[in-house]
């Protein structure tokens, strides 16, 4: 059996790829798949207004990822990003799923993640890797990002309101199909 492939979905701000790689992930588990490792983020708000982003590693673990007004050397706009703990709990997860041997959910490659130097690597050795990456990807151009929409071993799928609910089924058969275990 060949090489598994990696699928990057990407789309506008706000479409839903965090919520459908949420769901992706229910589904694997519900289909009694264990062997699944990284992490999705979710935007706080306060009434109407996004105020920042939550780290959820799929193991359980949670952090701050940024915050509005947040005091950090990391910023991006408005937003101060906690590297302290999105290293400790994004890249701790992803470095697990890696040494496991586990398919690979990240959420996502954006500016914010990409300020880590050790996120970057460990984003290159899981795309190397022998398992499926299903990750999120911003639509901006970016040299790192660009690089990894063209690379031959990846599926791009942009995700639209029209095409968010069968995009689960779409994903899950990808992998199944492609000999996830």
């Amino acid at each position: 059996m060949g090489r598994v492939e990696n699928i990057l979905l990407t789309g506008r701000p706000g479409v839903g790829k965090s919520t459908l790689i949420k769901r992706i992930v229910d589904r694997l588990r519900d289909l009694g798949y264990t062997g699944i490792g990284g992490f999705y983020t979710l935007e706080v708000r306060r009434g109407c207004k996004r105020t920042g982003f939550r780290i959820h590693a799929l193991d359980g673990r949670e952090g701050r990822l940024a915050e509005a007004g947040l005091e950090s050397r990391y910023r991006l706009g408005r937003y101060g990003i906690d590297m302290e703990e999105f290293e400790r709990v994004a890249v701790g997860a992803l470095e697990e799923a890696v040494e496991r041997g586990y398919t690979v959910i990240i959420d996502e490659i954006g500016f914010m993640e990409l300020k880590s130097r050790r996120f970057r690597e460990l984003v290159e050795e899981a795309f190397d890797g022998p398992c499926p990456v299903v990750a999120t990807v911003m639509r901006s151009r970016c040299r790192f990002a660009d690089r990894l929409k063209a690379r031959e071993d990846v599926k791009v799928i942009v995700v639209r309101v029209e095409n968010r609910e069968r995009l689960v089924d779409d994903v899950v058969d990808i992998l199944l199909k492609g000999g996830m275990t």
